[in-house]
């Protein structure tokens, strides 16, 4: 069963960094968009970044502050995030298009979901 792992998320100052990590796990025959999305609190869920075949995608309030990166020998998806900002706060999840061992079609799946608090 594939499954999505995430990790990094935590309290920083504004100002401050952290690296989130995505990895996927399971009978996978290929990936293809990895990407970040996040909520926050009574907001609807928006891509963050997202990264495909060496190409790479962001929200227009991240960019030169956040950079995706994917290791794809340990299926793994990476989001630095530099220069925080209160307004980064939220639950950012992974997400990324598989298709599973064995299987013709893809599929996609959703991480449990990290929190990334940023005070002020």
């Amino acid at each position: 069963q594939v499954q999505l792992v995430e990790s990094g998320g935590g309290l920083v100052q504004a100002g401050g960094s952290l690296r989130l990590s995505c990895a996927a796990s399971g009978s996978i025959a290929s990936i293809n968009v990895m990407g970040w999305y996040r909520q926050a609190p009574g907001k609807q869920r928006e891509l963050v970044a997202r990264i495909f075949s060496g190409s790479t995608n962001y929200l227009a309030s991240v960019k030169g502050r956040f950079t995706i990166s994917r290791d794809n020998s340990k299926n793994t998806v990476y989001l630095q995030m530099n220069s925080l900002k209160p307004e980064d706060t939220a639950v950012y999840y992974c997400n990324a298009d598989i298709q599973p061992g064995g299987q013709w079609n893809r599929f996609e799946y959703w991480g449990q979901g990290t929190q990334v608090t940023v005070s002020s």
